[in-house]
């Protein structure tokens, strides 16, 4: 099986997905603390959780992951999945992880499965297409940080 659930071992590779993605979207200063991480994501109380997909010949080799949490849709009554994060390094794209990685996400939950992406991202857009998923229209995303500043 390709994908497999993140235990507290692969913290570094977790970590290190992160910043090779946010490098990928242009973003090269991000370092993430390991041990608060590892605690967020397998701690006393997690607050979230990962996926990583593996190249079938390859089982020891972490090609990419699903950084996710879950949600609540009093609408659907249903719960739900948000991905926050879904990347495949590129040496592994085209041999279907992140379908994999969505698949796996779909069978763990009778709600959606929702995710933000960035504008401009045409390959996303094609690939999430491809898959059936749809754009929400009508939904503009708001953040709050009350403790900032």
């Amino acid at each position: 099986m390709p994908v497999r659930d993140a235990v507290a071992g692969d913290i570094e590779e977790i970590c290190a997905l992160i910043e090779e993605h946010a490098v990928y979207e242009d973003k090269h200063d991000l370092k993430l603390d390991r041990q608060e991480m590892a605690g967020f994501l397998f701690g006393p109380a997690p607050k979230a959780w990962v996926l990583l997909a593996t190249p079938p010949d390859e089982p020891d080799e972490v090609a990419g992951f699903a950084f996710c949490s879950w949600n609540f849709s009093t609408w659907e009554a249903r719960p739900g999945i948000w991905l926050d994060d879904l990347f495949v390094r590129p040496d592994h794209r085209r041999f279907g992880l992140g379908r994999e990685l969505l698949d796996e996400l779909s069978a763990r939950t009778p709600g959606r499965v929702e995710w933000d992406m960035q504008e401009g991202n045409e390959k996303g857009e094609a690939f999430y297409a491809q898959l059936g998923a749809d754009p929400v229209p009508g939904w503009i995303r708001y953040r709050w940080r009350p403790h900032a500043g």
